[in-house]
């Protein structure tokens, strides 16, 4: 989920062209979480195979990572590693609400309550095979895959910094924390969308976020924005109760740093000194590889219909434009040597 800081960044909305030729880090995850939330039936099902197995993910993998690669764009994914143990508080709070949100949705199901789909969303949840799947699909398509030692959007910003990405790609704002220079959102989401509980559609862009514009616009420094994320509540604390990111900016700019702060409101944040390292000074590895290959058509073809229960004819069309816009990437990127 993130920490919540979308009051006060300015996002430029794009289009999926203007990223022609860019690398972007993908946080694996975040993306994945989408792929189960949004590829489900009317009724919140989500896709599952003859072996019962759920592959919503694998579907969204496919088909929406092909449109990137046919719009230019090279992605690279990167998966989590093991969350610090200040951790595990959010983790079995996001298990319980998965839990509830799953009753509900059964319950809404069978009484064909128009609030289904919205709690099937809600129960998402990673299990079984599905990130060895994710990561043998993507290996089969030529799409490199990193795999980070701790947090995939600590890693993902850590190749920006590298510069051998353009962007961190996710949802959420935490790759801003950890010292990604640009964020790229909706980047699997682009297209119509229903927004929750009503029938209503939208059209969904891509949307870049500038941290150092955005750091000089609100006259802060990094090391502060990760105060400020601090205070509203991120993956490793609940935050201060009342206080929202623009708030946060007003007690910041006074204090100039979370103690102060603390003070003042005469309360505490338990590992305060932990969660702020671990933004400023994160757990990654140096030794990824970026490697686009030619995809293996046949292996795909061969994973998620023979194994999945894919339809063959669209399995194969999608490769093909693969295959095509794998193609004449290669040939632009041969013309600088």
């Amino acid at each position: 989920m993130g920490v919540d800081l979308g009051d006060l960044f300015d996002k430029k909305e794009i289009e999926l062209s203007d990223l022609k030729g860019k690398i972007i880090a993908v946080d694996a995850y975040n993306t994945l979480y989408q792929f189960l939330s949004i590829i489900r039936q009317r009724d919140g099902t989500p896709l599952i195979d003859s072996h019962g197995e759920i592959t919503s993910h694998l579907s969204g993998f496919l088909y929406r990572t092909t449109n990137l690669v046919e719009e230019g764009i090279k992605p690279v994914f990167v998966f989590d590693g093991a969350p610090p143990t200040f951790k595990n508080t959010t983790i079995e709070e996001r298990k319980k609400i998965r839990t509830e949100a799953f009753e509900k949705w059964e319950e809404a199901k069978a009484t064909g309550g128009e609030d289904a789909f919205k709690h099937a969303q809600a129960s998402s949840h990673i299990k079984g095979n599905m990130i060895e799947d994710a990561k043998l699909l993507l290996g089969f398509m030529g799409i490199p895959v990193v795999q980070a030692p701790s947090e995939g959007e600590a890693q993902a910003a850590f190749i920006v910094q590298n510069n051998d990405a353009y962007a961190a790609g996710s949802q959420d704002y935490d790759a801003l924390l950890f010292g990604a220079s640009i964020v790229v959102r909706n980047l699997a989401v682009t297209g119509k969308r229903k927004l929750p509980g009503k029938s209503v559609y939208v059209d969904v862009k891509p949307e870049i976020i500038e941290l150092e514009k955005g750091l000089q616009a609100l006259g802060i420094s990094r090391e502060q924005l990760v105060d400020i994320g601090i205070l509203v509540g991120t993956d490793y604390n609940e935050g201060i109760k009342g206080i929202g990111p623009k708030k946060a900016l007003k007690l910041i700019k006074k204090h100039g740093s979370i103690e102060g702060v603390l003070s003042e409101l005469n309360t505490e944040i338990k590992n305060l000194k932990e969660i702020r390292t671990l933004f400023l000074h994160p757990d990654v590895a140096s030794d990824y590889e970026l490697i686009w290959k030619k995809p293996d058509a046949q292996a795909v073809i061969k994973f998620l219909c023979a194994e999945h229960d894919f339809s063959e004819v669209r399995v194969s069309k999608a490769v093909e434009r693969l295959l095509l816009a794998s193609d004449k990437g290669q040939k632009t990127l041969d013309r600088w040597f």
